[in-house]
């Protein structure tokens, strides 16, 4: 509570000194990037989504196909299990269970390889939607730039003129 009621005053301290700002200065101008948007709509993201894709997708392709193997072999397994030895049985229980762990630990890898580009593709974009970023802010004059807001006016949304900036630079 205490930290909410902190954070609360440090936010009014905030708009306070942007209020003071606004009113001394002839024209404040302020803007507001929309990350998500960027990420979904700019041809840099998703060329990084589509080599994303490419690269994964036989690696995605084979994990569902052991899934699939493992998962036929399970259900004959429980199919023929009344009719087997206990002996025959624990085998084969032990083979699927060895199976299992083997693939749960390729989806594991996949997954964790997955992450760790996309994380890579994202910081590449991130970077260029940056610099488009500050070329709009600088060429239009904006003060200051938010990519973070739990409320914008959307007549400070910039955007779409940052996606057209990231866009025509996407192909030099």
């Amino acid at each position: 509570m205490k930290t909410l009621r902190h954070f609360s005053q440090v936010c009014l301290l905030a708009f306070g000194a942007l209020g003071a700002i606004a009113v001394s200065a002839q024209e404040f101008k302020i803007g507001f990037v929309n990350t998500d948007r960027i990420f979904r709509e700019a041809s840099t993201a998703k060329t990084a989504q589509a080599k994303l894709e490419q690269e994964f997708s036989k690696r995605e392709k084979d994990l569902v196909d052991l899934g699939n193997t493992i998962k036929t072999a399970s259900d004959k397994f429980e199919r023929e299990a009344p009719t087997l030895s206990e002996t025959q049985r624990n085998i084969r229980q032990k083979q699927l269970m060895d199976q299992d762990r083997e693939f749960q630990r390729k989806r594991r890898e996949f997954q964790e390889d997955l992450n760790t580009r996309k994380n890579e593709e994202q910081q590449v974009v991130i970077e260029r939607a940056n610099r488009a970023v500050k070329v709009v802010a600088e060429a239009e004059k904006y003060d200051v730039i938010f990519q973070e807001a739990v409320y914008i006016n959307p007549k400070h949304d910039i955007t779409d003129k940052v996606i057209k900036s990231l866009n025509a630079t996407a192909g030099k």
